[in-house]
């Protein structure tokens, strides 16, 4: 490589770090307590296990018939479902296309058709690292800027694998000079551990960036792939009638054997049409669990109108989520995922340290002086 665009990687490499590095030890520190979210939370608010048979289960519908009762005026916009005990979240509004911010939580107890007993509040330390970590509390105008030091840290990376491959051609790859000035040898310990954590970094890097685009990349979907499955987006909303769930579920899980319900978007949510009941599946397997395929029910007959998987850039999107935190693989996963934040952030550190240190021109010129003096 010539003198002069080694000199041009060398000022990508620095000022892409520079611009990033700060944001980026703040996202690795609160990224480490987030890959364990699940356990801390179990930590943090402990549930007895519980156990149920099918037998005990009540109706979804007449659990979604009993909360509508306890909130007069309110129709059914989402439903989702607990993992690990009989229980169901209904999100309501006063129309099925109300602002986010309008919306209801409801938790159902299948057992009782009632709201759990001990329900935990809402809203978690946990979920205000979380928060922090995604737009550090500065809404989408953080996320928008986090992802754009997510590119930089892409570009940091990459600048500073083309600095280190002709380094590493003379005394090989991940050589520590140890007769050299402590600098020297911190730049040498800076680049091994970047080199054997790159395919990490990049990972994450990746993943983070995309996630930061989730909102323009759902809605691309939703004007694109989600629009042909839907006949009526416009018309009147149609009103949820009684029993209509218990039929979508089963049809659609006629649709796609082998599959399980993620979620269930009724009619005027943004993620169905105006007269659809949109049931999400999710697969069977750790990783196939991410991925989505939606199945549009007509909300007045439970028909299925349509099948349609997810397109690439929505399966690159929910793929995206999980990966982005190790959360697909186990705990093994997480606590590598764990591990090479904790060297990522050697990383990052040793960098910064690396240019703090670095000999300025007029420090040069004085030291240039002093032995002419001399």
């Amino acid at each position: 490589m010539k003198p002069a665009t080694l000199k041009v990687w060398s000022r990508v490499h620095t000022w892409s770090s520079l611009v990033c590095t700060l944001f980026m030890l703040l996202l690795t520190l609160t990224g480490l307590p987030l890959i364990f979210h699940d356990e801390i939370d179990h930590w943090l608010e402990p549930r007895a296990a519980q156990s149920w048979t099918q037998a005990q289960l009540k109706p979804i519908d007449q659990a979604i018939i009993a909360t509508l009762a306890r909130q007069p005026g309110q129709v059914p916009i989402y439903l989702s479902f607990d993992e690990d005990r009989p229980v169901v979240n209904l999100t309501t509004g006063e129309t099925g296309d109300a602002a986010e911010a309008a919306m209801r939580f409801n938790p159902i107890d299948l057992r009782t058709a009632a709201p759990p007993r001990g329900e935990p509040p809402q809203g978690g330390i946990m979920d205000t690292v979380l928060e922090f970590h995604t737009d550090m509390l500065l809404g989408k105008a953080g996320e928008y800027f986090l992802g754009i030091m997510g590119v930089s840290f892409v570009l940091a990376l990459v600048s500073g694998v083309v600095l280190y491959t002709p380094f590493a051609r003379k005394p090989g790859f991940a050589t520590v000079r140890r007769n050299k000035s402590t600098r020297l040898r911190w730049l040498d310990w800076h680049n091994v551990i970047g080199g054997v954590t790159l395919a990490w970094a990049l990972v994450v890097g990746l993943t983070g960036t995309v996630n930061t685009l989730a909102d323009p990349i759902t809605a691309w979907w939703r004007a694109d792939a989600l629009a042909r499955m839907a006949h009526d987006r416009t018309g009147p909303i149609q009103a949820y009638v009684p029993g209509i769930v218990e039929t979508a579920l089963g049809n659609a899980r006629a649709a796609m054997p082998g599959m399980d319900v993620q979620f269930v978007a009724f009619p005027g949510a943004a993620f169905s049409s105006h007269d659809h009941i949109a049931v999400y599946l999710k697969g069977a397997t750790p990783l196939t669990a991410k991925l989505l395929t939606p199945v549009m029910v007509d909300a007045r007959t439970g028909r299925v109108d349509g099948v349609a998987p997810m397109p690439w850039y929505m399966q690159g999107l929910l793929l995206a989520q999980p990966l982005h935190f190790g959360d697909y693989g186990g705990l093994a996963m997480k606590i590598l995922w764990a591990l090479l934040d904790l060297v990522t952030i050697v990383v990052l550190g040793s960098g910064l340290y690396l240019w703090l240190g670095k000999p300025r021109p007029a420090k040069k010129r004085a030291m240039k002086k002093q032995v002419m003096a001399a």
